[in-house]
């Protein structure tokens, strides 16, 4: 009994320090992709000289997932449990009040594991109003999570839904990771009709393909975050936190494109709620996700450095992001993002 207790323990202390590390690489910038892109340099929104509309009524307010938002933007999973969590979360959820938009908690296993970490996870005293989406990994499902753990973790942050991230190139990578994932599929059919809250199913940056939405078409999903490749690698931040270099260049570079992906997954669930995330880096992204079919986007390592220093750093960088979607959708004539959605995109002529 004792030796689990200690094992226990052990393992908890390495998550938080393994989120202190994971951090302090995604800072640092050394974690982006570098070969590949997220597809959407090579698409174009057509450009309209006479948009008919004046920028002042363009109209990016929608609902997801039963709540309503200014603008269809979330703040990314980031983080929680490690050294500076507490405060970045608290930044990123006063701005995402600020701001009338969505925030996404990072993994809260480490919370439940450790439940003196929960303080960093609870944002909920600067966000009364925000839409605010919980956090767990697929894999602990075969690990003795259940429905049970996924509400407590909600109820715990007072969260509206939950998201279970899906990684399995940065688990292989991981010192120590979960590399058992057979017979999730089925297991996800057992537990997310039992949550009394939506459940979405996310990756971590890696992409989810056309094969995966098919196979969790039945499940019960509320959405799907598609969160492709282009922006932060995971398996690449994996191996710089092992071995402080890139040892497996071909894995870490690894991926589906965002854009990719989300034209795929919304080809498979043509009425199923999706989150375009992975390398969004400007509103022009945003609205380029939107118009392939995104009902929302979502926005993480841009937002990091502003969030360790103040919730004012946040809602500047993101305001860049608002001000770029308002302007690209009022060039391009959409008036509303029902008339974004209705925008075909063009292949960008290659030089």
């Amino acid at each position: 009994m004792w030796i689990h207790a200690y094992t226990d323990v052990m393992c908890a202390n390495s998550i938080t320090e393994r989120k202190g590390r994971h951090l302090e690489v995604c800072l640092s910038g050394a974690a982006a992709f570098s070969e590949r892109t997220t597809g959407f340099e090579r698409l174009d929104l057509p450009y309209c000289a006479l948009p008919e509309l004046d920028l002042d009524a363009v109209d990016t307010r929608t609902t997801f997932l039963g709540r309503e938002l200014a603008a269809p933007l979330l703040i990314g999973a980031m983080t929680g449990g490690a050294g500076h969590a507490g405060l970045i979360n608290r930044h990123l959820a006063e701005a995402a009040q600020r701001l009338g938009i969505g925030l996404m908690l990072g993994s809260q296993r480490v919370m439940l594991e450790r439940p003196e970490t929960r303080s960093s996870f609870v944002v909920r005293p600067f966000a009364p109003d925000v839409l605010l989406i919980g956090n767990l990994g697929v894999a602990q499902l075969l690990r003795g999570y259940g429905a049970e753990q996924l509400e407590s973790a909600r109820e715990a942050v007072g969260a509206d839904a939950m998201a279970l991230h899906t990684n399995p190139l940065q688990e292989a990578l991981q010192e120590g990771g979960d590399e058992a994932f057979g017979g999730l599929v089925a297991r996800l059919h057992e537990v997310v009709p039992r949550v009394p809250a939506p459940v979405l199913l996310k990756e971590v940056g890696h992409g989810l393909s056309a094969a995966v939405a098919r196979a969790v078409a039945g499940v019960g999903f509320a959405a799907l975050d598609v969160a492709g490749a282009g922006g932060t690698s995971w398996a690449k931040v994996e191996d710089l936190v092992r071995h402080g270099e890139v040892r497996h260049r071909d894995l870490v570079e690894w991926g589906i494109p965002t854009a990719d992906a989300l034209v795929a997954v919304r080809k498979v669930l043509p009425g199923m709620p999706l989150v375009a995330s992975g390398g969004i880096r400007s509103g022009v992204d945003a609205a380029k996700a939107l118009a392939l079919g995104a009902d929302a986007v979502a926005v993480a390592q841009p937002l990091l450095k502003s969030a360790l220093d103040s919730a004012d750093a946040v809602v500047w960088t993101l305001q860049r992001y608002l001000r770029e979607l308002r302007v690209a959708m009022f060039a391009c004539g959409a008036a509303d993002l029902r008339a974004l959605a209705g925008v075909a995109l063009a292949e960008r002529a290659r030089a």
